[in-house]
């Protein structure tokens, strides 16, 4: 089914919804940041479908062609520019392709496989959203004389941020090897930055770091998990 087809939704957009009609796919493993988008999306118009890593991704993608994807660079299976690449080259090209990170070297890492454009993370500016995802689409599917509505600072459910510290923490009991411990860094300064949780996103920086430099990362790690439990032992008190 091709979401992106004039025959999928009859909806047109508005001054107030200016994303009405488009279908967007977002993979993305966070579900603290997901949940930030599809208030976006909301507020926008526009229809949300989720895919959390590239298999789940490229299985979506086998029967629905969304008209929009935005791609997490860091995913749990995979660098998400390789996925960037795949449907930056595929035929019929889905409408607009944009990379996503809170990583800025991963802009030209994104632009380089194909992405259309890049969304800088954390998301909270709606008009930042729409905009971006306006100026990216064909001239042929972009609403005329359309643009942003207005600024607004959207803030994602609590409980999605526990989720994803529940996440991690399955993720820490894995055998800690080289792979494990990079994504759950990554991982965790993103969440937690957009969260605002600086002292999360301080230690996860700095297991990043410790990693990079190949120096001993155990006592940091142990650091990392203990706050993650730290923060699970809240979502049990509300």
């Amino acid at each position: 089914m091709d979401d992106s087809s004039p025959f999928a939704s009859p909806a047109q957009p508005t001054a107030t919804r200016p994303l009405l009609g488009q279908t967007i796919l977002v993979v993305e493993d966070s579900r603290y940041a997901c949940d930030a988008i599809r208030l976006m999306c909301l507020h926008s118009g526009a229809r949300i479908r989720r895919a959390d890593c590239l298999k789940s991704a490229r299985r979506h993608l086998q029967l629905y062609r969304p008209s929009v994807i935005l791609v997490d660079i860091g995913l749990p299976d995979g660098s998400g520019d390789e996925l960037i690449a795949e449907l930056s080259q595929a035929t019929p090209r889905i409408g607009a392709i944009l990379g996503m990170s809170g990583d800025d070297h991963a802009q030209d890492t994104a632009l380089r496989a194909g992405a259309d454009g890049f969304l800088a993370k954390p998301l909270k500016s709606l008009s930042y959203f729409q905009q971006l995802i306006l100026n990216s689409l064909p001239e042929d599917r972009r609403p005329n004389s359309l643009h942003a509505v207005r600024d607004e600072i959207i803030c994602p459910d609590p409980m999605a941020y526990q989720d994803d510290m529940a996440h991690i923490a399955e993720v820490l009991t894995e055998p800690n090897d080289r792979r494990t411990l990079d994504y759950a860094a990554q991982f965790l300064r993103g969440v937690a930055e957009h969260a605002e949780d600086a002292v999360l996103a301080d230690a996860a920086q700095k297991l990043a770091e410790s990693r990079a430099s190949s120096t001993p990362v155990t006592a940091l790690t142990a650091q990392v998990a203990g706050i993650v439990q730290t923060r699970l032992q809240q979502r049990e008190a509300i």
